[in-house]
């Protein structure tokens, strides 16, 4: 298995720290407010990250924070005329209910910054100890130019990261790019006991703290999106190397950006998209598919058509799933014959291809593409070969086998295939009763050969967006269009 670190610019072979055991840290949301696509692409591509290095047999210690105290809360705080915990909580609960919904797994731990000051005053304290952090008033900054790898996650020298970062202008620092560790408190806004007065911490210190309090002071994958790799991720390096004098993380692993109608989103454009608009809309299983279709480096462009298109491939997936569940449901014993060992064998072969591309920097983009190509070859065998339902159980086997492992790795075709299916009464263009009654005078048509009126009750249904589905053993199903 390799995969792509940031800090080296290339794959390497991936080897835990420790023997198979794994130690995972992401950043995570400022809970400020709704969570948008972008911030499901991060979520959904760590939980895929998760769930494959589950599958693969290691044991995952899987971190994601909460910053829970911030300038964006307090300012909606104080806008509000409510405490910076009520904002928090109200949008920590959102948050839940968004993730739940994609159906991402938690993590192992899930710490909030505001609990735990302690390991953050403990961690700036060491770092004043070594003469790499200084007071200026009741500030505390961490000395940039103390450390000399400054700059290495990004590819940064000193000089381009002057010229091109936005610096807060400070008169209290000793250099622009330094940054603060220790803010003193200032009036409506939440504050802490510390050495240096009161007052909070800056955002950078949170996750070296926790990261290293529940996975130790070097470990395995750190995790965000491509935007916190500066200046947020290089300063994690900094106060924790600063700090530990150790290697802080081995794998550095950042997702590609989400653009809306191939445009940059961002709140000035007013083309932010949430979760829950998206939810609304479409199951989580679409959106699932839509993320991990793309590689999780490349960008990605997000749009309602390719959404719906999105639909269209999953609903194909699951009358896969649905063909697998009728002919699990009754096999019998059988060996398989000459042309369904060579239909088996192919199935088998691109489910260890699966595996391939998933070892390959976990590339979603080609995974997903070798098991469509497995879904055509089962659909072809059951649907034109003239094989006994025993040998198509056979295939139907090897089809199952492969989608068990993209259930887990992906967290789609979740659902039975009749639920996924299913419509409610009151979303059908016709009674149900009718539609039954109308797909079974068109079996009776058909046996007879009046294939006229056959056709004229097919075309009669598809007007009313109703579409008839003819299966080799003699059964129809109906389905809605789209």
């Amino acid at each position: 298995m390799r995969v792509y670190n940031t800090l080296t610019k290339k794959k390497e072979d991936f080897v835990p720290l420790r023997e198979n055991k794994v130690g995972m840290y992401v950043c995570g949301v400022t809970v400020y407010d709704y969570c948008h696509i972008g911030h499901a692409r991060s979520i959904l591509v760590f939980d895929m990250i998760y769930r494959y290095l589950k599958n693969k047999g290691y044991q995952v210690t899987y971190v994601r924070n909460f910053t829970d105290v911030d300038d964006k809360i307090i300012n909606r705080a104080n806008k509000e005329g409510v405490s910076s915990k009520e904002i928090a909580e109200r949008y920590i609960e959102a948050f839940y209910q968004d993730v739940d919904t994609l159906g991402a797994l938690r993590p192992d731990v899930e710490p909030k910054a505001t609990e735990h000051i302690a390991e953050m005053i403990e961690l700036i304290k060491r770092l004043e100890d070594k003469g790499i952090a200084y007071k200026a008033g009741e500030d505390v900054y961490y000395e940039v130019r103390k450390f000399p790898e400054y700059g290495k996650l990004s590819g940064r020298s000193l000089e381009e990261m002057m010229a091109g970062a936005r610096i807060e202008v400070d008169e209290k620092k000793r250099d622009p790019l330094d940054f603060a560790l220790w803010k003193a408190s200032k009036p409506g806004e939440p504050w802490w006991e510390s050495p240096w007065g009161k007052g909070r911490p800056g955002w950078h210190i949170e996750c070296s703290a926790m990261s290293m309090k529940y996975l130790g002071e070097s470990f395995d994958i750190h995790g965000g999106g491509m935007d916190l790799i500066f200046p947020h991720h290089e300063n994690e390096i900094a106060q924790s190397e600063g700090a530990t004098g150790k290697p802080f993380v081995k794998y550095w692993i950042h997702n590609g950006f989400v653009n809306i109608n191939k445009e940059k989103m961002s709140k000035s454009l007013g083309n932010i998209i949430l979760i829950r608009d998206i939810l609304s809309r479409w199951d989580a299983e679409v959106l699932r598919l839509f993320l991990l279709k793309t590689h999780y480096r490349s960008p990605i462009d997000f749009s309602y058509d390719l959404m719906d298109s999105e639909k269209e491939s999953l609903d194909r997936l699951y009358r896969t799933k649905e063909k697998v569940e009728d002919l699990l449901a009754k096999k019998t014993s059988a060996s398989a014959d000459e042309e369904t060992q060579k239909v088996v064998e192919s199935i088998k072969s691109l489910h260890n291809s699966f595996f391939e591309a998933m070892d390959d920097d976990f590339n979603t983009a080609l995974a997903v593409g070798k098991f469509f190509e497995a879904a055509r070859e089962f659909n072809r065998f059951v649907d034109r070969s003239g094989a006994s339902e025993a040998q198509k159980a056979l295939v139907a086997e090897a089809m199952d086998a492969f989608m068990k492992d993209v259930q887990d790795v992906f967290g789609i075709l979740q659902k039975p295939a009749s639920l996924w299916f299913a419509v409610p009464e009151d979303g059908l263009p016709l009674p149900k009763e009718e539609i039954e009654k109308l797909v079974a005078e068109r079996a009776q048509a058909r046996r007879e050969k009046n294939f006229k009126k056959a056709d004229e009750i097919r075309d009669y249904l598809k007007s009313k967006g109703i579409v008839l589905e003819d299966r080799p053993d003699g059964t129809t199903v109906w389905r809605l269009q789209g």
